[in-house]
């Protein structure tokens, strides 16, 4: 089955995209408190993982202490991730009509491995849709921030993962990545100041959702 945003499905898919550091964790599972307080079906996953191969995945490219991983190896990775997180999550949560809160898809792989690692947009896009096999978000949320604070963050959180150890100007790429993706697709994507405080940051983004849930029927969290 081949899908996109514009196919007719029961479900809607939001993903939510920035630099590490930019607060996507704690805005998904504040949206998704709300919408399923509300009685709407609620899905939330992340990548890489949502699956047994996705996570195993995630512990190579993120957590792994492996030196030396080339970046074609790195967004093969990432795709075979995605492969098997759209299969077995997020197709069939479509299809049951969920509200899909997604942490990362295509637009992560484009900003983090065409933006930031270097590798040539043309090549490595159709393997992005082929992997994801042509879904795209109703919405994506961007959560925007400069990269320097959002490593500080990151830094203040948790333990440095392999990306977080990558230098300034890699994450200031990526960056650079969304915004331009963003001012390609601006009918797809509503960009936030991830600098606002939180629950500024959340009334905005459940504004922005909000009409998306209108034709969602109420259900349970699956």
């Amino acid at each position: 089955m081949r899908l996109s945003s514009h196919a007719t499905v029961p479900g809607r898919f939001i993903t939510f995209e920035g630099i590490d550091g930019s607060g996507k964790s704690t805005q998904i599972a504040e949206l998704a408190r709300v919408l399923i307080a509300r009685g709407l079906p609620v899905v939330t996953t992340r990548e890489p993982g949502g699956t047994p191969v996705g996570d195993a995945i995630r512990s190579v490219v993120l957590e792994g202490a492996l030196p030396g991983m080339s970046a074609r190896a790195e967004l093969l990775l990432y795709l075979a991730s995605r492969v098997e997180h759209v299969e077995r999550v997020i197709l069939p949560a479509l299809a049951q009509g969920s509200l899909v809160l997604c942490d990362r898809f295509t637009e992560a792989t484009l900003a983090y491995q065409a933006y930031g690692r270097g590798l040539p947009m043309e090549e490595i896009a159709p393997l992005v849709a082929f992997a994801a096999r042509d879904l795209q978000p109703h919405l994506v949320v961007l959560l925007d921030l400069p990269a320097a604070d959002g490593l500080a963050r990151v830094h203040q959180r948790r333990a440095a993962n392999r990306l977080d150890r990558e230098a300034l100007a890699f994450h200031q790429r990526v960056r650079d990545g969304y915004l331009a993706l963003a001012a390609q697709a601006p009918e797809r994507f509503r960009i936030f100041d991830a600098g606002l405080p939180i629950e500024t940051l959340q009334r905005a983004i459940l504004e922005a959702v909000e009409p998306l849930c209108a034709d969602v029927a109420p259900g349970t969290r699956t």
